[in-house]
């Protein structure tokens, strides 16, 4: 199980680099950009720490073999062309200042020549907490009632519940979400409309989560309830379900001491996995409610008309990481839970 858990971990930490590589080249290759900003001193400040950084190149005169250049600037009579690096140096750059000093690069649109990750931190809490209620929300509601539709399998109770569950888990969250903000805010005006400002009282930012949660909740309360109820029922319809009723068990206790525990094997690692996946299917929500979240900062991030490149890639980089480490956590979590099928054990 250890070998096998430093194997997985290896090859997540290769597969975020190829993945973190490629779409550095990929946002690389694309049409150069340089900081926005009326004000000629951020601008100019922005530059000159990206030459410290390593990533442009400062010349006195206009020099087209070096490529697009970025923007002329005359600063005390002095002419500054400012040209990035090639692709590949500022690839070897950027690498080495992730390293040696966790500088994932300036932002060049949202907060000109701030750090990419400090943005990227200071967003982090919203999703997080919008993402952590959504999921102590639809656990317990659809495991209830993927177990309700699976000990009444075949009555009007397990019907409803299917049929239900058939009509929500088809509609898309962005859907859910914009018709939630037309009804509850726009129409009844009971709940905000938007994501409120700090400067708001409490009660207001508390009412601003039901909107985004319960949007986020509708697909993974579908999904549970689905999983649980075709996982009970395949237990229930077991030989040795039946066998512990000929040994004397009420079906109450058949069904809380045997079915119910092996239902979980499979049901348990996609909790834990989606207590580590929180981002996942909020970036949309998050634009739409206005929620200012890494989600709604990577759609700002790739705005056609002033792209932040940096802040993209780190972006990209917490997206890639916590979509691997659900899946180390998924992997692994089943020999936690049933050791009949530890992986990597030996026979």
């Amino acid at each position: 199980m250890l070998k096998y858990s430093i194997k997985r971990i290896i090859l997540a930490f290769v597969t975020a680099f190829i993945i973190l590589t490629l779409t550095f080249f990929l946002v690389k290759s694309l049409p150069p950009r340089g900081v926005v900003s009326t004000d000629i001193n951020v601008r100019y400040a922005f530059y000159m720490t990206q030459i410290d950084l390593g990533y442009v190149v400062d010349v006195n005169k206009l020099t087209p073999e070096l490529g697009t250049c970025l923007e002329h600037m005359e600063i005390d009579g002095v002419n500054h062309y400012f040209y990035q690096k090639p692709i590949l140096d500022q690839y070897f750059v950027w690498l080495g200042n992730i390293v040696t000093k966790w500088d994932w690069g300036r932002s060049t649109v949202i907060e000109p020549n701030s750090s990419a990750i400090s943005i990227i931190f200071s967003r982090l809490p919203v999703s997080v907490s919008v993402n952590i209620i959504s999921v102590f929300v639809s656990v317990p509601l659809g495991i209830a009632l993927g177990i309700w539709a699976g000990l009444k399998k075949n009555t009007w109770i397990d019907h409803t519940i299917s049929t239900l569950v058939m009509i929500f888990i088809s509609i898309p969250s962005f859907v859910v979400i914009s018709f939630m903000v037309h009804l509850f805010a726009f129409q009844t005006g009971w709940l905000p409309t938007m994501w409120p400002t700090p400067d708001q009282d409490t009660s207001t930012k508390v009412l601003a989560y039901i909107i985004p949660v319960l949007a986020l909740s509708f697909g993974s309360i579908c999904g549970y309830t689905r999983f649980v109820r075709a996982e009970l029922c395949e237990v229930m319809s077991s030989e040795y379900l039946l066998l512990a009723r000929t040994k004397g068990l009420t079906k109450t206790q058949a069904i809380t001491r045997h079915a119910l525990r092996n239902a979980f094997v499979p049901i348990l690692p996609s909790i834990l996995a989606e207590f580590i996946g929180v981002f996942s299917g909020s970036m949309i929500l998050e634009n739409i409610y206005g929620i200012p979240g890494i989600g709604d900062l990577y759609i700002k991030a790739l705005d056609q008309n002033s792209p932040d490149y940096n802040v993209l890639m780190v972006d990209m980089a917490i997206f890639t990481t916590v979509g691997l480490l659900a899946g180390i956590i998924l992997d692994l979590s089943y020999g936690f839970i049933d050791p009949r099928i530890r992986m990597g054990e030996k026979k």
